[in-house]
């Protein structure tokens, strides 16, 4: 069982409360950015052992009464197929996904804010689309200046002519399917359109990561900095906070950065700016709730480890950029990380090494590693999730649980009349496999009840996984790295 770093309950609890004073503190109407993954935040259950994935979601449905969702997307996004690496998907069907699953935790959604609009034909489509659906959509421009002047910016030639949001609810969460979309451009412009109506209102920021009230160089920081190697996103003292209170609180560079901008554009509306630093806009209580720094320390190194095998992953797939690994490397070296540190790289290297094939290793529990080689009948990470799961069931492992006269129809399958060159099983095909053979083997049945038991598991590949297996992994709630190298000397891999 992994140990907790992070009292989940006690965070529901005080984020939302926070948020509620924060409401109060402008009069009743909020307009809250969010940053971050509001779904399946799984970044932040790694670093913070005990955080929820859903814990965003679970502090917005304690305000449901309250809250109404409006979701932001670039219509440059939309024109250039922008794709959400951990999802896979385009942002604009994002949106959709985004929509299905707020209704589905009955969250109201108000609209969608199609922002830097310039009459794309793609983002025309998706308008139409959306208004197809019966959801309402926004149109907002592309503003000269932005974001330096702020005296155009905040005036009838700049907000004034972005399409004014309607708005039912006094905490309104504006979020968007990635980052660069617009939010808090939508933020001030409202507040602008708000203010011209007679109505106060306010703005806030809600950003997991960096923890304000952590040291600069603590390791769920630094885990923050890995994780945005490819945005060049710096952590910060806040000089701002420094100054007003004589506070060290860290922040990062772009919201330092855009503070004074932010800030002019409040006193332009409002006569004065009710905020002193980029700090006291947030209302992130997460740092609050870590109740054991170790734990939370620990976790984060891994992640650091984690993100540097990606980057060199992605880059490897020339998705990914050489500025983005240099950056980890040096967060590692200056805090004493080594791969070392991860025992399941050493033991699929080990395993690798030994049989002159790929390898890949699995960490069921502390100090226990199971393996997996590469066969005739099944790929490297096939048999290590196979023998995971024999382990966790507390079978012996020379029991076979799938025999070749289950495997081979399947290989004869893929090869003769489905086309592959590949006859090894993947994970997928492995499970179902074992889902055949648990009809007649009861051994078979209890390995596939523990896969379960798969999330939060270390895993490492010596080679790059193929999508199928990667993706099956992410399902599951593994933590996966590769060696970025391929398993073929192939030019094209799918």
């Amino acid at each position: 069982m992994k140990k907790i770093g992070f009292d989940n309950d006690k965070y529901l609890k005080m984020q939302s409360e926070h948020i509620r004073e924060r409401i109060n503190q402008f009069g009743g109407k909020l307009y809250l950015e969010f940053g971050g993954k509001l779904f399946d935040d799984y970044h932040a259950s790694r670093v913070l052992p005990g955080f929820a994935p859903d814990s965003k979601v679970r502090m917005l449905l304690q305000l449901k009464d309250q809250a109404e969702i409006v979701i932001v997307i670039n219509a440059a996004d939309i024109e250039k197929n922008k794709v959400r690496g951990d999802l896979g998907i385009t942002y604009d069907l994002d949106v959709l996904r985004l929509i299905d699953a707020f209704r589905g935790i009955d969250l109201l959604v108000g609209s969608v804010v199609m922002t830097r609009y310039q009459a794309q034909p793609a983002a025309d489509a998706f308008c139409k689309r959306l208004e197809s659906l019966g959801i309402r959509v926004y149109h907002h421009y592309t503003i000269d200046g932005y974001p330096s002047d702020v005296e155009r910016i905040v005036s009838d030639d700049g907000f004034g002519r972005n399409e004014y949001i309607e708005t039912s609810r006094s905490l309104v969460v504006i979020t968007a399917p990635g980052p660069g979309s617009g939010k808090m451009a939508t933020c001030l412009s409202q507040l602008y359109h708000e203010h011209k109506r007679g109505i106060r209102a306010g703005y806030a920021k809600f950003e997991t990561f960096p923890i304000w009230n952590l040291p600069l160089k603590h390791p769920v920081n630094l885990a923050y900095e890995a994780a945005t190697a490819d945005l060049n996103d710096i952590n910060m003292i806040d000089p701002f906070h420094l100054e007003a209170y004589g506070e060290t609180t860290v922040n990062y560079n772009r919201d330092v950065e855009i503070f004074p901008v932010l800030a002019a554009t409040f006193v332009q509306i409002y006569g004065k700016c009710p905020y002193k630093s980029p700090t006291d806009m947030g209302v992130n209580m997460a740092g609050n709730c870590i109740v054991d720094d170790e734990v939370c320390c620990i976790a984060s190194r891994q992640e650091i480890i984690r993100r540097y095998f990606a980057e060199q992953c992605a880059l490897k797939k020339g998705l990914g950029s050489a500025e983005s690994v240099q950056k980890i490397k040096v967060l590692m070296k200056q805090t004493g990380i080594t791969v070392d540190e991860r025992p399941v790289i050493g033991a699929a290297r080990a395993k690798a090494e030994a049989t002159g094939a790929p390898a890949a290793a699995i960490e069921i529990e502390e100090n226990r590693i199971v393996t997996g080689k590469t066969s005739e009948l099944l790929g490297a990470c096939a048999a290590a999730t196979l023998n995971a799961l024999k382990a966790l069931a507390g079978i012996q492992d020379d029991i076979h649980l799938l025999s070749p006269s289950v495997i081979e129809p399947v290989q004869e399958l893929k090869v003769k009349y489905m086309g592959n060159h590949n006859p090894r099983l993947h994970v997928d095909e492995v499970l179902i496999a074992l889902s055949v053979s648990a009809a007649t083997n009861p051994l078979a049945q209890l390995a596939l009840q523990q896969i379960p038991k798969l999330r939060g598991l270390e895993a490492h590949a010596t080679v790059i996984l193929t999508e199928r297996d990667e993706t099956l992994f992410k399902k599951f709630g593994m933590n996966i790295t590769c060696d970025p190298q391929y398993q073929t000397k192939k030019l094209y891999h799918k």
